[in-house]
């Protein structure tokens, strides 16, 4: 059974979040270092949280893996080197979720 990592990026009064910088840097390295591992990813910036009300997460990415153990192997392999990244394009600590996949 496929997993997924989702990284999630809550949203506040004092969050920073350079999208571009995300698109254009972080996600190619993503790809560069995970890449063999990865089955699908993609990422979300947030609009809404429903009618007129703002949304709960600036952005919400999801990669998901064929198993626990490519997960485990991608974290390993390149893990520190995305987590490092982060500081590059928000001053938000991102949430983390893995799960098992349903459906696709």
């Amino acid at each position: 059974m496929s997993v997924s990592l989702h990284v999630l990026y809550p949203a506040s009064p004092d969050a920073e979040f350079d999208y571009e910088y995300y698109e254009k840097t972080h996600l190619p390295l993503v790809e560069e270092h995970m890449g063999d591992l990865m089955e699908t990813v993609e990422a979300s910036r947030g609009l809404a949280g429903g009618p007129d009300v703002p949304p709960p997460y600036l952005l919400i990415a999801t990669i998901t893996f064929p198993d626990m153990e490519a997960l485990d192997q991608a974290m390993g392999k390149a893990g520190g080197i995305v987590a490092d990244d982060v500081a590059n394009f928000t001053n938000v600590r991102p949430q983390i979720l893995v799960g098992d996949v349903l459906m696709s």
